[in-house]
Formats: structure tokens, sequence, C-alpha cells
């Protein structure tokens, strides 16, 4: 029987009235879906293959739907609670039914109208589909699937003493120290991240800059070139500017921002001037 919460190419095997059943390759009868008129496409014929997502509506029968949700099974999202009942709380992922959170479920009694990042998960005794957001649970950093230097996709989960917790590439657990953070960061925010180091308890250490003095200082002289193109060949930053001053005006940290300045220097593309750096034109420029 087809998974729910997930996408499935089907093949439409009949038109009804009330929609167009679809089903897979192999002809199994369990795996057959309607997909309702106000989703049916505008063009189509007998035999096309459909991408779809499949869910249960109201009345807990399979259906499939065009709609794109917001997350997937087995996948973290940032929602929005947009009720509360006395049996859970309920996110909008984009699709008529809301998705439910049980109490047993939600880290901290969940509000309406606040934002949670959450995991999909599935009751397989009832096939329902609902969120969780005691996030841990479903992160597991003992066997990794990343590497130091990797680029990886995260998502914020919260902000703490030492920094931001993240979730990484959808399965880890990682976190960005506060040394490392050259940018406003927020709850439920998706963002590029590097593996910085993995310690002997496989924690993952995250940074929000290439690792390696080669790629990390290319990337951010190109970036503070760029930036002295803009300020008209002159940036009121130098060694002695703020860190605060430098990642509002750079997103890069201060470390960063001195190594792309000595290299630049050392090449004799700028010259330190007072009150800040300034770009060396060509003659040709």
């Amino acid at each position: 029987m087809l998974e729910i919460g997930k996408y499935h190419q089907l093949s439409i095997l009949r038109e009804t009235s009330v929609g167009l059943f679809l089903g897979t390759e192999d002809g199994d009868q369990e795996n057959d879906v309607l997909l309702p008129n106000k989703y049916v496409p505008k063009e189509y014929g007998v035999g096309d293959v459909l991408n779809v997502f499949v869910y249960l509506d109201f009345d807990e029968r399979r259906i499939a739907t065009d709609i794109k949700p917001k997350i997937l099974l087995h996948q973290f999202a940032f929602l929005k609670v947009v009720a509360v009942s006395q049996v859970g709380a309920f996110m909008d992922w984009g699709l008529e039914k809301d998705l439910m959170v049980p109490y047993k479920e939600q880290r901290q009694k969940m509000q309406e109208g606040r934002w949670y990042v959450v995991y999909m998960d599935i009751d397989l005794k009832t096939d329902r589909l609902f969120a969780s957001n005691r996030l841990d649970r479903y992160l597991s950093n003992e066997t990794l699937s990343v590497s130091e230097g990797d680029k990886v996709d995260i998502i914020i989960t919260q902000k703490n003493e030492l920094g931001y917790s993240a979730i990484v590439n959808q399965k880890h657990s990682g976190l960005i120290f506060e040394s490392e953070v050259y940018k406003d960061l927020n709850v439920g925010q998706n963002v590029v991240a590097y593996v910085k180091k993995i310690r002997p308890d496989h924690k993952i250490d995250l940074s929000l800059q290439p690792i390696g003095f080669d790629q990390y200082n290319d990337a951010n002289t190109k970036k503070l070139l760029s930036a002295l193109e803009a300020g008209g060949g002159f940036l009121k930053l130098n060694d002695d500017s703020s860190p605060d001053d430098i990642g509002h005006l750079l997103q890069m940290s201060k470390k960063a921002f001195k190594k792309s300045l000595g290299s630049l220097y050392r090449d004799r593309k700028v010259r330190i001037v007072e009150g800040g750096i300034k770009l060396i034109r060509s003659k040709a420029g």
C-alpha cells in the first residue's frame, strides 16, 4: 500500500465523477488513490504519470494532491501553530487538513500563532501523520554521514549559552559556537554551513564559512573586494574595527576579515589609509 506523507509517481487509471483514480505500474489495486477534481490538471490522458503527494483527508481516506506540503514524512521543518485544542496543537503545513502535534509530542505546551521546528512521523497503528517537536529522539550522531569540511544544510533549532544548535542534513545535531556567528540567526532558519570539526564523541562543530584557509580566504577576499568596489574604492574598516561593524558590513568574522585584508595587502591590491582601507586601482582602471 502507498506510504502516506510522501510523493509518488502514479499513472492515471480512469476518470470518475469525483476525480481521477491513480495507481502504480504493478496494477496492485491496494495502491489505487483518488485525485479529487479540484486537483486534476487541465490537460491529461489515461496512462499519463503524475507526481502527487499522498495523505489522509478529513474522512481518513487516502487521497492524492498536487499541492506542495511544507514538510514530508521523516523530515524537519519550521511550521506555525494555527489552533490548539484538547487533543493537541494543529500546524499549517500547506494542505487543507492541518497537521496535529499531540500533547505528548510537545517539548513545551505549544501556543497558537507561534512557530516551531518539528519532525513529521507516522503512527503505524492508525496510519496517521503527526508532528513532534521532541527533536532529539529523531536525531542521531552515532553513525555520521558527514565529514570535516563538508558543506551541509542546517536548520537552526535553539539559541543557547554556547551558540546555536542546529539540525544537520535532516539527520544529525550540530552546534555553531558564538565565535563563528557573524550575522543574525533565527530559530527555524535554513542556512548553508560547513562541518568544522567532528569530536571523538561524534558531536559536530559547524562554521558559516568554508573550511580550509585557501577556500575560506578566497571566498571572503572576493567579498571584501566587492564591498570595496561598491563603496567607490574605500571601506571604513580596518584591523581595529569591532567584530560587530565587520559582521554588519561584510557578513564575516573579524578573523576572516583580517586574513582577507592581509591577502589583498600582500598582493598590493589595497592600502591602509586613515579611517579605513582603499582599493589600489590599476592604471588601466
